[in-house]
């Protein structure tokens, strides 16, 4: 713990809170406003003036004893932590965060309550939106045209001889109802994947709905997925969720692991009952929905880590379809470099730009940590700065060109075994390094990375005498 230091005064700390991007706002035992930050006056469109020093519901009347967060702490002295909170300011204007709010105690007592906010009004209304464009998806195609699925099977392109086989997984998939979870790094066209299964399936005629878990506070998710019930909470209404608009459809929900843990008990209950309640509602309400869900990154690290339900897992990951890194893949990348040069320079109007070998051997040699998405785009941008009738090096990122410097081991496949292939890299490595060091075994050894009595083993395996390498250096 901490100790105080005198030299840190109250100015000083005052001046703190009123740095920070979230608001503030700090009432005492009666509910009389003593701290209101800049950020808090900007995001309730109340001056400073109109709140310090003012109770709580004369300062925000759209407010209740039962609905403002720092009244019900007062009461209480228990902390709430991301409650969604929606009311009127003096003016008028609709307000929705979301905060998180403490009692503040001395001596046993409850002397005040302290909130931290977050707006999420822009947020709400963009999330509303979507909900209404969602709902309007359902109308009759003789009044609303309906948005048909962008990507098929057909559209996606590998000679991965793993991706095909996942894709093969996915098309086998995509004939039942089981839910189905899509794992890959971001950029390996698990979006497509999705929708290829959602088209290629006999739900094809109906909704496609997605949603980042990650895109939304948690406080807004529950409500976007499973609906909310007029009187739920300040501002809330009668409003079908996610679930509910892709009945007879598909629900895809990326990025899993990153909605939160108490939510997905919720998800796992909807998927075993087959059936949801809004926010606010006792009433359950059937829904015929077929689930698929994404992650980015490993899910047993995610549920070791905590962010995804063991549980959870197991009744998603039904079928798995597991989508390699596109450094996992090297026939994919020459095959869509050309593939999305065609595509890209036809779009441009360039067609008579020829793609330099150079590129495609500075792709080879690249590690595509934003995997086929990052392939297109730096494909795109480079199309971009073409002048002459070549793309070459000089179009490309600095980073690629920098790549392109190192040397690049390239091994006959047919030709080489795999363990001959590893033998001659070894040899290589090993002369380079006692090259590098004069025949210092010792330092040699280091370079390496491997103990000293290993780099001899090696060596004498090599048919090198490690005396004799060292004789060199003398």
């Amino acid at each position: 713990m901490g100790v105080w230091s005198p030299e840190i005064s109250r100015e000083m700390i005052v001046e703190f809170l009123e740095c920070l991007a979230e608001g503030i706002h700090i009432v005492d035992e009666h509910g009389i406003t003593v701290f209101y930050n800049r950020a808090a006056s900007r995001m309730d469109g109340m001056s400073p003036e109109e709140v310090l020093g003012v109770h709580v519901l004369e300062a925000f009347p759209s407010l209740t004893q039962k609905t403002s967060t720092l009244l019900r702490v007062l009461e209480t002295g228990t902390p709430i932590d991301d409650q969604q909170q929606t009311f009127l300011n003096r003016k008028g204007r609709r307000v929705m965060t979301v905060n998180r709010t403490v009692p503040l105690v001395l001596g046993g007592k409850v002397v005040g309550a302290a909130e931290i906010s977050r707006d999420v009004t822009r947020m709400k209304e963009l999330s509303d939106e979507v909900l209404r464009l969602q709902e309007r998806m359902r109308e009759p195609a003789d009044r609303k045209r309906r948005l048909r699925t962008t990507y098929t099977f057909e559209d996606i392109l590998t000679r991965d001889p793993v991706m095909q086989r996942e894709i093969e997984r996915a098309k086998r998939a995509a004939r039942t109802d089981s839910p189905v979870l899509v794992i890959g790094e971001t950029g390996t066209g698990k979006e497509l994947v999705v929708q290829s299964i959602h088209h290629a399936s006999p739900r094809a005629g109906k909704p496609l709905i997605a949603q980042n878990c990650a895109a939304i506070p948690s406080s807004l998710l529950e409500g976007i997925l499973f609906g909310t019930t007029k009187g739920a909470f300040t501002g809330a209404e009668d409003r079908p969720g996610l679930f509910e608009l892709a009945d007879g459809g598909s629900l895809f929900l990326d990025e899993i692991q990153a909605m939160p843990v108490d939510l997905q008990a919720k998800l796992l209950r909807m998927l075993e009952e087959g059936a949801v309640r809004r926010v606010g509602d006792t009433r359950v309400r059937p829904v015929d929905v077929r689930v698929i869900v994404a992650t980015n990154e490993d899910p047993m690290v995610s549920i070791r880590e905590g962010r995804l339900r063991r549980d959870l897992y197991y009744r998603i990951h039904v079928v798995g379809i597991h989508l390699p890194p596109l450094r996992e893949r090297p026939e994919d990348i020459p095959y869509l470099t050309r593939h999305f040069f065609r595509e890209i320079s036809g779009r441009m109007g360039l067609e008579d730009v020829t793609l330099s070998p150079e590129v495609l051997e500075a792709f080879a040699a690249y590690d595509w940590p934003g995997n086929v998405r990052e392939l297109k785009h730096t494909v795109e941008g480079a199309l971009n700065l073409v002048t002459g009738g070549e793309l070459a090096l000089e179009h490309l990122p600095p980073h690629f060109r920098e790549k392109s410097a190192e040397p690049v081991i390239r091994f006959p496949v047919g030709k080489w075994t795999l363990r001959e292939a590893v033998n001659r890299l070894e040899t290589a490595m090993i002369r380079e390094a006692l090259k590098e060091t004069g025949g210092n075994v010792l330092q040699a050894a280091r370079l390496l990375g491997i103990p000293r009595q290993t780099l001899q083993y090696r060596l004498r395996k090599q048919g090198t005498d490690p005396e004799d390498a060292e004789g060199k250096k003398r």
